[in-house]
């Protein structure tokens, strides 16, 4: 019970030296968690000031450590240290004044937000480490295993608390299910971050028990050893083979990758660059031998993902994703070169370059939301112009255009929508919407590549408010055919053209496919044609459940007879599966020569 106590007793005096030692910080985390609590009891949306504060308590959390830290590293600093959270405070106000204004809390605002947390973190990861105080393997180590601890201890404290209320509710009386939320936001915002904070040492102090605490908490337990050594880099290496073997095929083949390379090695880069500071201060052979072999291979490994991202930029413009996958790239290939050359002392450089390279992308004009609007705008402009959609500043309606543009004009159009960069389009009439202007104002509708997520199914309808074209047809019927359609086959339908009788059947082949045929009144094929192929090659082209494609007809004659086959509606699944099929929905035109 003693230790127990004890360690109640030491938990608390930590929380409280956090307090004191974080205010900025602390402060932001509790208004942070007031503002969840609140959110989660409106039951609604909450409003855009709401949201504008609650990115601002973000931010200045992480300010508020990294100014702490800099009071410790500069001792000059430290005497100034009301000062140093004075004007911390004022930029945390700055930051709020900035988005004051923003009518909604978009993309560029989240992900500028993310940069600049991101800026903050690694700033007081390397602060204590500036020119060699303190080592930042060790840093960067201590932070690891206290993030993982306080982690453990809010999922420990979440279950606990979930199950108390649980059993609240079951036994003894009913109870607000927003507590669940309540205690979740207290938890993860305030506790487990205040937690965090308070097993941080003094990595700067010159103080015999803040030393012995730093030296205590930056060692390396046995179990984490062999996590870092024998597991964590074995993966890495196994990683790393995979990729060598696909650049290997790359080479065969001479055939780039379609996009899926980015990504795959930003996440290899940063696991690796992670596992490489965490094995700096590991003396096995598995950590000596991946410090000397890992930056070399991330090296040949970003070299390949850049030739990548170069592809993609050339053939798609850029976009803030791709722009920050070929600036980690950059931040990789650097990392690497320098790791080559540089002893595992040195490692603080890391965190150094990706906090600069953060800032770097926010700062226009080169930030990565001027570059990816200026590119798209000027992607979309080039190709309409090609095909004279766009002539002198001004929009010329074609209906005749490729299924390209249409493709690309949708995409492009709805990128620049969501980001509310429609304004920089001058030629676009006011408060244009995509989906609901798009064919009044180029004069084509909007088109959708299939999803690969969605490459299992297509559905398809199509747009008959005008008025369809049957010249050249004596007659119109509307047929359909349904795989799990209960009873009977379609039945055949007779009918006459200048007194001559013919018989139009609909049969179903297989679960995909139909057969259309018109026959004469003897029973013999006149024309027919199936359909699956046909509209098997419109699954390029999806679309989404508000809009509807351009009619297509599907055109076959013999012997003079002609059939026009206009589609209404296409249900495919594809597979080998008891729900694989095609269903469809049409009309069937009919022209018989004159005699």
């Amino acid at each position: 019970m003693n230790r127990f106590t004890e360690a109640i007793w030491l938990t608390t005096r930590g929380l409280v030296k956090a307090v004191s030692r974080f205010p900025l910080t602390v402060f932001c985390l509790g208004a942070a968690t007031i503002l969840v609590c609140y959110m989660i009891s409106l039951h609604k949306d909450p409003g855009l000031l709401l949201q504008k504060l609650m990115f601002t308590s973000l931010l200045g959390a992480f300010m508020g450590v990294a100014a702490q830290f800099s009071c410790e590293r500069w001792q000059r600093l430290m005497q100034m240290r009301v000062a140093v959270y004075i004007g911390a405070a004022l930029l945390i106000l700055g930051y709020y004044l900035i988005l004051l204004p923003v009518p909604g809390i978009n993309y560029a605002v989240r992900a500028r937000t993310l940069v600049a947390v991101f800026a903050m973190f690694c700033a007081f990861i390397w602060v204590p480490s500036f020119r060699g105080k303190a080592d930042f393997n060790s840093i960067a180590l201590t932070h690891f295993k206290t993030a993982f601890t306080a982690i453990l201890y809010a999922a420990v404290l979440s279950a606990g608390c979930s199950s108390i209320i649980a059993a609240i509710d079951v036994l003894l009386f009913r109870v607000n299910t927003d507590s669940y939320a309540y205690t979740m936001g207290v938890i993860w915002i305030f506790f487990a971050n205040l937690y965090y904070l308070s097993l941080l040492p003094h990595f700067n102090s010159e103080e015999e028990v803040d030393q012995a605490y730093a030296r205590h908490a930056a060692s390396c337990p046995r179990s984490l050893e062999v996590l870092i050594s024998y597991i964590a880099v074995p993966l890495v290496a196994a990683y790393s083979l995979v990729l060598l073997a696909y650049f290997i095929k790359i080479l065969v083949t001479l055939k780039w990758p379609s996009g899926q390379l980015g990504p795959m090695i930003l996440g290899y880069s940063a696991a690796g660059l992670l596992v490489f500071i965490l094995a700096s201060r590991l003396e096995n052979r598995f950590a000596t031998l991946y410090r000397l072999v890992f930056p070399k291979a991330l090296i040949l490994m970003v070299v390949m993902q850049l030739i990548s991202v170069a592809i993609r930029l050339n053939a798609y413009g850029i976009t803030e994703s791709r722009y920050y996958v070929a600036l980690f790239g950059v931040f990789s290939l650097v990392c690497g070169i320098l790791l080559s050359f540089k002893p595992v002392g040195k490692n603080s450089v890391i965190a150094l370059i990706a906090a600069g390279l953060a800032i770097f992308s926010v700062l226009p004009p080169l930030d990565a939301f001027t570059v990816s609007r200026s590119s798209q705008v000027a992607r979309l402009e080039k190709m309409l112009q090609a095909e004279g959609v766009l002539a002198d500043g001004k929009i010329v309606p074609r209906a005749d255009v490729s299924m390209e543009l249409r493709l690309e004009t949708t995409s492009i159009l709805n990128y620049l929508e969501l980001r509310n960069y429609l304004q920089y389009l001058q030629w676009l009439p006011p408060g244009f919407k995509t989906h609901e202007q798009m064919k009044g104002t180029f004069g084509f509708d909007t088109a959708y590549e299939a999803m690969p997520g969605d490459a299992r199914h297509f559905d398809a309808f199509f747009d008959f408010q005008k008025p369809l074209d049957i010249s050249g047809y004596d007659v119109m019927i509307n047929m359909n055919s349904y795989t799990r359609l209960e009873g009977p086959e379609t039945p055949p339908v007779d009918f006459q053209v200048r007194n001559v009788k013919y018989k139009l059947s609909v049969e179903r082949l297989s679960p995909q496919e139909v057969k259309v045929t018109v026959a004469d009144q003897a029973g013999a094929e006149l024309v027919s044609t199936g359909l699956y192929d046909f509209a098997n090659s419109l699954t390029g082209v999806g679309n989404t459940p508000k809009q509807a494609l351009e009619p297509v007809n599907l055109d076959v004659s013999k012997n003079g007879y002609r059939m026009r086959i206009v589609l209404q509606s296409v249900n495919i699944t594809f597979g080998t599966g008891t729900d694989a099929g095609a269903n469809y929905s049409f009309f069937v035109l009919f022209g018989a020569p004159s005699r």
